[in-house]
């Protein structure tokens, strides 16, 4: 049970502790008062989102701390373990939520940081609220479905048929996209084929392209060295060498008779004979090097037309030349599809016509649960309805099965009703009345309580659209649930009010805008026979009302 509820700066409330008793507790105060201030705190420690505006004018953050008892086998216990905080079965259970005006919210579960999302999650099993737009809610039979499955307990069931919906539309999906593959493949097979064969007798190796244009590169530079080598060689004909040859003999005839100046003519013949034989000496190395890099005609014109080859192929396939090994894997994997194509199409038919059987057996499953509680929920809410006034309604839950099944299911599930007998059975947003449609929402939730994990239940004005005698009914019946779980309603009706053992008053003190406050007293039986008069009678209490209010609380 919650044992207590402290809220700090949050909206009108600056500080408010409360601790609430076991069974019925009623809230109720004028309307403006702030009794759905009071849901909105308890909701930000139940994981709700939480937004700046909460802050109370003035306060840097908002603060809202739930203290719960829990009987030591509740399987929250088992779900935080699990997530690695640390609570003692032996101890109460703090949930807290800060929420700040500079910075983003901050979640704790026993003074440990979790995330919103967990903390949603403990929330969600230990406190049940149900708002003022339950009722409408089930106008839309999208809900109806979650309603019965809740009901079925068929979380294990719904779980599997996801699974297995899951797989199957894997598997189909894999199986559509070879047989896609295929179609396309062997409408282009002889295409395929000649390709292959034309790649592979091409075989083209990995960057073969780019290095036979550095090879054919390097063949005209040496064309152009081997011209080169041939015109010097030619400057440097027998002409030069016998020229340096002859002035070489007239030197020496010049030295023999001119005797005075031998020196300098020797030593001029001597550079002479030199120069003759590094003449001689270049022409060779030129003859050498012409012969070693001739020009290999033969060499530059088979380059030349291997490379045309590949490059002409690359175009056909609109890639460059150093991609066709890789175009030529692809498509003959393509080919080989092709080839193998009995094989492969018939493994992925056998896959998924195994996730169909799996999947059909969930299904299966999930349908036979959801029929057999459907039968079940429709006398769980009859049973609930004859207290509410509500005795000649007829409830059926409709489970058809859909053309075409989806991720959650088979079947299609609406609520009808038969408002009188004979009238006919109709969808329930169309037969219903307001006050029908909130007493039968009451109904369910009274239903539904006894497959639920949470111990605490929250109503918001529960009593909308009904009054007097039927206003009693639903006050009998939450005080009767009550009995097995805590309950809170808030509400405006003063037999409702009158059912629970506890009663507070919520009102907002003077002053304007969000600084007036908003206050919570817990009122003594003296008290409540003066709230209950007033909501009787209205503004003025008249006598009658409260002999009204005394009877109320006196009970039937």
């Amino acid at each position: 049970m919650l044992t207590a509820l402290s809220i700090r700066d949050f909206v009108l409330i600056r500080k408010l502790d409360l601790e609430p008793s076991h069974g019925l507790t009623t809230l109720t105060g004028e309307t403006g008062a702030g009794k759905s201030i009071i849901l909105d705190a308890l909701g930000q420690c139940l994981g709700r989102p939480a937004e700046k505006r909460f802050v109370r004018t003035g306060a840097a953050c908002a603060c809202v701390t739930a203290e719960f008892t829990l009987y030591p086998r509740h399987r929250i216990w088992l779900v935080l373990s699990d997530h690695g905080v640390h609570a003692d079965p032996a101890e109460a259970l703090t949930l807290k939520r800060v929420i700040r005006t500079d910075g983003p919210a901050r979640a704790f579960i026993n003074d440990q940081i979790v995330g919103a999302g967990f903390l949603a999650d403990v929330g969600e099993r230990l406190v049940e609220v149900h708002g003022q737009h339950a009722a409408s809610s089930l106008m839309r039979p999208s809900v109806h479905q979650n309603l019965l499955d809740r009901f079925a307990g068929a979380d294990r069931q719904l779980a599997a048929y996801r699974a297995t919906w899951a797989a199957l539309s894997e598997a189909k999906e894999s199986r559509l996209a070879l047989e896609a593959a295929l179609e396309e493949a062997h409408a282009s097979r002889a295409w395929l084929t000649d390709a292959v064969s034309e790649l592979d007798a091409l075989a083209a190796e990995p960057g073969e392209a780019a290095r036979l244009a550095e090879h054919r590169a390097a063949l005209l530079q040496s064309g152009k060295l081997v011209e080169a080598a041939a015109e010097a060689l030619d400057l440097l004909d027998v002409a030069v060498v016998d020229a340096l040859g002859r002035a070489a003999r007239s030197l020496e005839g010049v030295s023999s008779l001119w005797r005075g100046r031998r020196g300098a003519a020797a030593h001029a013949a001597e550079a002479l004979d030199r120069a003759v034989i590094e003449v001689g000496e270049a022409a060779s190395a030129l003859q050498a090097l012409t012969t070693e890099i001739e020009r290999d005609d033969a060499a530059l014109e088979a380059v030349d037309e291997r490379l045309q080859a590949l490059r002409a192929a690359g175009r056909k396939h609109g890639i460059e030349p150093d991609l066709l090994p890789d175009v030529a894997n692809r498509l003959r994997a393509r080919l080989d599809l092709v080839e193998a194509d009995d094989e492969r199409v018939s493994a992925a038919r056998l896959a998924e016509t195994e996730a169909a059987a799996a999947w059909r057996s969930a299904s299966d499953k999930l349908s036979k649960v959801r029929k057999a509680s459907a039968r079940q929920l429709e006398r769980a809410i009859e049973t609930e309805l004859k207290p509410l006034k509500l005795d000649k309604l007829t409830v059926r839950v409709r489970v058809e099965p859909l053309d075409s099944p989806g991720p959650n299911g088979a079947e299609h599930v609406e609520f009808e009703v038969e408002t009188n007998p004979g009238a006919g059975f109709g969808p329930l947003k169309s037969v219903a009345s307001g006050g029908e449609l909130a007493r039968f929402s009451l109904a369910l939730k009274c239903a539904l309580a006894e497959q639920g994990e949470a111990g605490i239940m929250v109503f918001d004005e529960a009593d909308h659209g009904v009054g007097g005698a039927v206003a009693a009914a639903v006050g009998a019946r939450l005080a009767e649930l009550a009995e097995l779980r805590q309950v809170f309603a808030v509400t405006h009706s003063p037999q409702v009010a009158a059912s629970g053992v506890a009663q507070w008053r919520v009102s907002k003190a003077s002053g304007r805008g969000r600084g007036g406050g908003v206050t919570v007293r817990g009122l003594e039986k003296g008290e409540r026979t003066e709230e209950i008069a007033r909501m009787l009678s209205g503004a003025q209490t008249t006598p009658e009302a409260r002999a009204a209010a005394e009877r109320l609380l006196e009970g039937p």
